[in-house]
């Protein structure tokens, strides 16, 4: 590597599909306050995901529903009271 073009924080980040609970470790500059404890018995940071390959349809060839922020729920509330009865 060359010297110098790398952020200083630079390091081993675990990364967290919330779909899934599927996690993984790897290198990353991601900024977070969370962590987690690793298989391995060390603390990492945790960077929380809602799509990663083992979720997505395009990596897994399945459609599944995902909806981590409650979105429909969240529109369907807010434009209940113009709804005709």
């Amino acid at each position: 590597m060359k010297k110098d073009i790398h952020p200083d924080s630079f390091r081993l980040v675990v990364f967290k599909d919330m779909s899934n609970d599927y996690s993984f470790l790897c290198k990353s500059c991601a900024q977070t306050k969370d962590t987690v404890t690793w298989e391995d018995g060390n603390e990492y940071p945790l960077v929380k995901l809602e799509i990663s390959h083992k979720s997505h349809p395009f990596y897994t060839g399945k459609t599944q529903y995902v909806d981590t922020a409650g979105r429909i729920d969240k529109f369907k509330n807010k434009y209940a009271k113009f709804s005709k009865k």
